[in-house]
C-alpha cells in the first residue's frame, strides 16, 4: 500500500542515532515546530494540523523510528527504542534542516519522546507540547487494580522478547483496529482510507512497536526515576492538553505534570485520544499559544 502523504509538505529521508534513517515531511517559514505522532499511528496524523501552522512555522513531521517509512531497526539492545535515543533521532532530523532550537510537540508516544528531549536537550527543546499522556513513571504508578485494565497493552508489550511479538502478530490487523475504534469517540475521525494506512503500517511494525512499549517498561522507567531522584524537570515552556480520563482512573493529571515543568499550562479539551485529527484547529491554536509563550 502506497503511504499516504500531507500535501504540500517535502519528503526527505534524514539520518538519525546510530545509522537509523528517519523519513520526515517539511513545509513552511518561520521558526520550527517539530510534530511527533502517537500509536498506532505515523507522521500523517498531524495533516490536519500541520497545514494550519505553516503559515507562521516551519513545521517538521517525522516518523518516529521503528513507525512509518522511517527504519525499523532490531532491539539488539534496550537502548534501541529507549526515548533518549529516539529524541536524539528527533535532534539530529531538526539540525540537519538547519534549526538548532525548535519547538517540540508530541502526542501520546511522541509525547513520551519530547519529554526525554526536553530533559536532555534543554538548550534545544523551545517549548514542549503534550497531548494526552503522562510521564513514563507516573503512568506505571497510577495504574492499579481493575482501572489498570485500560491500559492492558502496556503490561503485554512489556513482557521478554518472543511471546508478545507472536501474539500480537497472530491477530495484527485486529489487535491495531481495537485501538483506533475504541479510541475514536464518535467513530468519524478517520475514512477508511486513513484508518487502513495506520493498520497497515502497525502491522508491518510489530516488532518495533513492542520494542518501543518494552522499552517504557525498562529503561524509560529507569531514566525517569533518575531524573526524579535527582529533581531535573523540564525548564522551557510546557503545556498539556488532554482528555479527563485522570479523574476516571484516581489521579490529577495536571499536579502529576506540575512535578516535571516548572513553567506548566494544563488544558483539558473535549475530545477523543486521537485529538489532533478531531480537533485540529484547536491544537493548532494550543500549538500556536505555546509558542508564544516562548517567545516573551
Amino acid at each position: 500500500m502506497t503511504p499516504l502523504t500531507i500535501e504540500g509538505f517535502r519528503y526527505q529521508t534524514l539520518p538519525g542515532e546510530r545509522d537509523v534513517d528517519i523519513n520526515v515531511a517539511v513545509a513552511g517559514f518561520g521558526p520550527a515546530v517539530v510534530l511527533l505522532h502517537g500509536f498506532p499511528q505515523t507522521h500523517y496524523m498531524w495533516r490536519h494540523v500541520a497545514r494550519e501552522l505553516v503559515e507562521r512555522h516551519t513545521v517538521i513531521v517525522p516518523d518516529l523510528r521503528g513507525y512509518g517509512e522511517s527504519s525499523k531497526p532490531g532491539a539488539s539492545s534496550a537502548e534501541t527504542y529507549a526515548k533518549r535515543t529516539m529524541a536524539r533521532d528527533v535532534v539530529r532530523v531538526a539540525h540537519a534542516l538547519g534549526h538548532e532550537r525548535f519547538g517540540l510537540v508530541g502526542h501520546d508516544r511522541g509525547a513520551l519522546v519530547g519529554v526525554r528531549a526536553g530533559l536532555d536537550h534543554p538548550r534545544t527543546v523551545r517549548y514542549l507540547g503534550i497531548l494526552d499522556v503522562l510521564p513514563t513513571l507516573d503512568t506505571w504508578a497510577v495504574l492499579q487494580g481493575v482501572n489498570a485494565k485500560v491500559a492492558w497493552h502496556l503490561y503485554l508489550m512489556a513482557q521478554p522478547a518472543g511471546l508478545p511479538e507472536r501474539m500480537i502478530a497472530a491477530v495484527a490487523p485486529e489487535f491495531f483496529a481495537s485501538f483506533l475504534d475504541a479510541w475514536d469517540t464518535d467513530g468519524s475521525t478517520f475514512t477508511p482510507e486513513v484508518r487502513q494506512h495506520y493498520i497497515d503500517s502497525s502491522v508491518a511494525a510489530v516488532a518495533s512497536i513492542v520494542a518501543d512499549y518494552r522499552a517504557t517498561a525498562s529503561i524509560d522507567l529507569e531514566m525517569d526515576q533518575a531524573d526524579r531522584d535527582a529533581g531535573r524537570q523540564l525548564g522551557m515552556p510546557v503545556g498539556v492538553i488532554s482528555q479527563d480520563w485522570g479523574s476516571q482512573l484516581g489521579f490529577d493529571a495536571a499536579s502529576l505534570w506540575e512535578a516535571w515543568a516548572r513553567d506548566l499550562t494544563y488544558q483539558p479539551i473535549d475530545a477523543g485520544h486521537f485529538m489532533a485529527e478531531e480537533q485540529p484547529s484547536e491544537i493548532a491554536r494550543f500549538i500556536s499559544d505555546l509558542a508564544a509563550r516562548a517567545d516573551n
